[in-house]
């Protein structure tokens, strides 16, 4: 048998087909055969807005570690029960405003932190994953969302994502959108494609030489101003770097038919995560992130009211609570969905997509303005964390601490990231 290189293509007539992992192409451990290549690990976030029902979705404080009831709002994971972990107690210290949803959840930021300026943030998570887990990828991420992310309760932002310079990232806010960037064929062809990269970086070129004469004499001030958007031209000529290095190799296909543009709700974070199975299946990217849509979902389970109604439920007389319960056990179901579909994708060495990730699913709030007790599920066993048990971790501890904790068992080595302490012992395998 030929030795064979990770990735492999079948050619017919009109295209190169990007195959999956295969153990008969050479990822089956022979006597003779060089070691297993390592499967490689992924990352997901899962946030959605305005928290949950505080009295029935968090378990019993005074029942932790593995022997917990899985209370109402988090019934429909019982099936997996032993291969989530429930954390109780982290926050961001620095958060002070709960109709901003995700725009901290994941950088654990000071919106304060640049003197003279109303908003600041830092890196994301998922961010400081991509930069590692990223480099062998055609995406070095995947960031999906929602449309209307201010009225489904995620504030300020184009994703869950924020890059090095605490700079919002885009992202892909319908699935038919994520489908043709993942899997759509280029129609334009190879030879125009690398013009098109050469003309943007003669623009990028001449915009940087420009820059150089604008700088002489300016204040500092304007010197910032420029140095900042002097980072954003570096930021394109990666990405065109990244464009470049697959300029030739066809996208991958898939078994996902294309999407509806009208679906919403259920079917459309469904479907979502779906896309996310597939993306891991073809190897196109390895760390995804989804601010997921909250008033759709109510609208479609029959909920008369909004997210930010029911966030303050504690505060209304009527059916609020109910109804916000109602929507809590939605949202698990679509969870638990998720992890089926996780624990039933085989890798080619016998493991599940879920044995080699790490997800993440939650909240900047508990519920009404309270930004303290994100709710936090951790599932997978992507970076090796204790799963199966319920954690009450002291109050307020930093929610970046998960994230370091997450970041560091999947390979990614970090000291710190965001307001963390260090990392949350009792999740250490």
């Amino acid at each position: 048998m030929n030795t064979l290189n990770r990735r492999h293509f079948l050619r017919s007539t009109t295209a190169l087909i990007a195959l999956p992992f295969l153990e008969s192409l050479g990822f089956r451990r022979f006597a003779s055969a060089a070691p297993l290549v390592a499967r490689p690990k992924r990352m997901i976030f899962l946030a959605f807005g305005w928290g949950v029902t505080r009295e029935t979705w968090f378990p019993d404080v005074t029942q932790t570690g593995t022997d917990y009831a899985l209370p109402q709002g988090l019934a429909p994971l019982s099936r997996h029960k032993k291969d989530i972990t429930i954390v109780q107690n982290t926050s961001n210290k620095f958060s002070n405003e709960a109709h901003w949803g995700s725009t901290f959840w994941l950088t654990g930021a000071n919106r304060y932190a640049e003197p003279g300026q109303s908003f600041h943030n830092s890196i994301s998570a998922d961010q400081v994953a991509a930069a590692q887990l990223g480099r062998d990828t055609r995406f070095a991420s995947l960031q999906l969302g929602t449309p209307d992310a201010k009225e489904q309760g995620h504030g300020p932002g184009l994703s869950l994502a924020w890059d090095e310079r605490g700079k919002p990232v885009a992202g892909y806010d319908k699935p038919l959108m994520a489908f043709h960037r993942l899997f759509s064929a280029e129609d334009t062809p190879l030879a125009q494609r690398q013009r098109m990269i050469e003309d943007k970086r003669s623009v990028l070129d001449a915009l940087s030489a420009d820059l150089n004469r604008v700088k002489r004499g300016l204040s500092k001030s304007d010197t910032d101003k420029l140095d900042e958007y002097a980072q954003s031209i570096r930021d394109i000529e990666i990405r065109l770097g990244k464009d470049e290095q697959w300029l030739a190799i066809p996208k991958p296909k898939t078994a996902l038919h294309e999407p509806k543009a009208e679906l919403a709700g259920r079917a459309e974070i469904n479907l979502m995560y779906d896309l996310m199975i597939a993306a891991m299946q073809t190897d196109t990217t390895r760390v995804m992130s989804y601010r997921q849509p909250v008033n759709t979902v109510l609208k479609d389970i029959g909920v008369p009211y909004t997210g930010h109604d029911l966030s303050h439920y504690e505060r209304s007389q009527g059916d609020r609570m109910e109804f916000s319960q109602k929507r809590d056990e939605a949202q698990s179901t679509l969870l638990a969905g998720f992890l089926d579909k996780l624990k039933a994708t085989k890798e080619a060495d016998g493991t599940s997509l879920f044995d080699n990730v790490v997800l993440a699913f939650g909240s900047n709030i508990s519920s009404v303005h309270f930004l303290n007790n994100c709710p936090t599920v951790l599932a997978g066993g992507g970076a090796g964390i204790k799963l199966g048990q319920h954690l009450v971790l002291s109050k307020d501890t930093p929610l970046c601490n998960v994230w370091l904790t997450l970041l560091n068992g999947i390979g990614v080595k970090a000291e710190r990231h965001g307001d963390s302490t260090g990392v949350v012992k009792e999740l250490l395998a």
